[in-house]
């Protein structure tokens, strides 16, 4: 919601005689609680019913955090814009604990994310990993409670609803490579309506939009879903983008990484260079046994 607020504040802006309403809507993603993504259908359940309301005509358009959003989007739909990406980072949450360093053995450290649980397992095989879903507050709350020692978070999360004081620490790339898209906020609209992406237009972020759709197409060639412990991160200095990716198994005993750098207008082909780079270090066989492992 307050990802739609801020698409609608920055629309009254540009277009102060537009008439902007939001179309709050629960989806299933936020309705199925008690299982991790990965077992339930991933990343789609929390955009169908967006979708629905855009192609009945209730809704000109979507916004979604766009590390949540699947790759190949229905036919009739499209991405229109992305906006300026937060800080993309892992946030560390804990009340007793500086880092995840400092955690004792046993420690229960709790993520919605295959991604995380892989890095954080391969690095401190000593901590349990435990399943985390539910908003912000829910997840807070659960911590706050005693059920975990420490929490990983989108940091862009915690910033954008005003509670960067919860964050203990920031977990670099080296630490926890980003996932595609996150700390990004994306538009989707139906294709066919060129009058909105029109509108829309003004709100793209030509770097952020580079650098998301670099690390997207990477996630789209191994299948990317919540299933698939898989991070893209690519970063963007005077027109030159640096792009990076890991894949790996749920435990993190098995993984592999790539990165390459070029200009940033040539983000299609950096992409397609990480992806032959990591199928040359067996990375479809990883994923085959992510997959085995989920089913």
């Amino acid at each position: 919601m307050w990802q739609a607020e801020h698409v609608r504040d920055r629309l009254l802006a540009l277009y102060p005689a537009c008439d902007v309403q939001i179309l709050g809507m629960t989806t299933r993603g936020d309705q199925i609680l008690d299982r991790a993504l990965s077992k339930v259908g991933g990343k789609g359940l929390f955009v169908k019913e967006l979708e629905v309301a855009m192609e009945e005509g209730r809704a000109d358009l979507a916004v979604h955090s766009l590390k949540d959003v699947p790759m190949d989007l229905p036919q009739g739909f499209a991405l229109a814009a992305v906006l300026e990406r937060e800080d993309p980072r892992d946030a560390f949450v804990s009340n007793h604990y500086a880092s995840l360093a400092e955690l004792p053995a046993g420690a229960v450290v709790g993520t919605s994310s295959l991604r995380r649980q892989a890095l954080i397992s391969a690095r401190y095989p000593h901590l349990i990993i435990r399943p985390l879903r539910g908003n912000l507050d829910t997840r807070l709350r659960k911590l706050d409670e005693g059920e975990y020692a420490a929490i990983i978070l989108a940091a862009a999360g915690l910033k954008r609803l005003g509670l960067p004081q919860r964050i203990r620490g920031f977990l670099t790339a080296e630490e926890s490579l980003p996932a595609a898209g996150q700390g990004a906020i994306a538009i989707e609209i139906r294709s066919d309506r060129q009058d909105v992406f029109a509108q829309l237009k003004a709100l793209n972020h030509l770097e952020t939009a580079q650098a998301v759709h670099a690390e997207r197409a990477i996630s789209k060639a191994f299948g990317g879903s919540c299933q698939i412990p898989l991070a893209a991160f690519a970063t963007i200095t005077d027109g030159q983008m640096h792009l990076r990716a890991m894949v790996a198994t749920p435990d993190g005993a098995r993984a592999v990484s790539a990165q390459v750098s070029g200009a940033a207008s040539d983000f299609e082909q950096l992409s397609a260079q990480v992806v032959v780079a990591l199928q040359a270090q067996d990375a479809d066989a990883i994923l085959m046994a992510c997959r085995e492992s989920v089913q």
